[in-house]
């Protein structure tokens, strides 16, 4: 199996994984936490050896970082599709520009502060197309996290009304890492008023 591929099935695992724990309710506490530590423990390997990890030969990996895993950052958001659905430019770290359509809002309330997060849809032609994407950024970033903000993967259920976003399992794009890339920055309704202190820091 291609290394690529190793990657993207580890990601959509834990993403699985954590959509159907939060609908049967039966994720224990040591469970989660041993979730998340073997898709952590994963993604370093993957990323020591695969041919396609954005740490190549000039880049020395010493291993990812991270927050403690806190269940308080995995919440229940309040899920609002957009219509009529209308495009999104955002800029990227290269200089360039990703269009992508609007697909909804999940609200949150965390440390007594409301939340509202925009989830976009990919729209490049392609195997990701029609999937979601979400960018975000809060007051640790350029801080104790990347400054250009994280990612949420998150998984489009049609007509669903609530979501949960597991911030422990939030991640750097690739640019994190390697200047090489090009990565999409947050629109500027993700960028939040309180500090995420769940999922990946910062790595250099």
């Amino acid at each position: 199996m291609k290394p690529k591929n190793i990657i993207l099935i580890i990601i959509v695992a834990a993403v699985v994984a954590g959509f159907y724990y939060s609908f049967t309710g039966s994720d224990t506490s040591e469970a989660y936490v041993a979730r998340i530590e073997q898709v952590r423990t994963e993604k370093d390997n993957s990323f020591r050896s695969a041919d396609d990890s954005p740490f190549g030969d000039s880049i020395e990996f010493t291993g990812l970082h991270y927050f403690p895993i806190d269940a308080r950052y995995r919440v229940n958001a309040r899920l609002t599709e957009i219509n009529p659905k209308k495009p999104v430019v955002l800029p990227t770290s290269d200089g360039r520009e990703k269009s992508y359509l609007e697909y909804a809002y999940a609200e949150f309330t965390l440390d007594g502060v409301q939340n509202k997060l925009l989830i976009l849809e990919i729209m490049d032609m392609g195997p990701y197309r029609g999937t979601l994407f979400l960018a975000f950024a809060d007051k640790t970033s350029a801080n104790e996290t990347y400054g250009a903000g994280r990612y949420l993967d998150v998984k489009k259920v049609p007509g669903a009304t609530s979501i949960t976003l597991d911030f422990n399992e939030a991640y750097n794009p690739y640019c994190a890492y390697n200047d090489t890339y090009s990565c999409p920055f947050p629109p500027k309704e993700n960028v939040l008023a309180v500090e995420i202190k769940a999922g990946e820091k910062t790595y250099h």
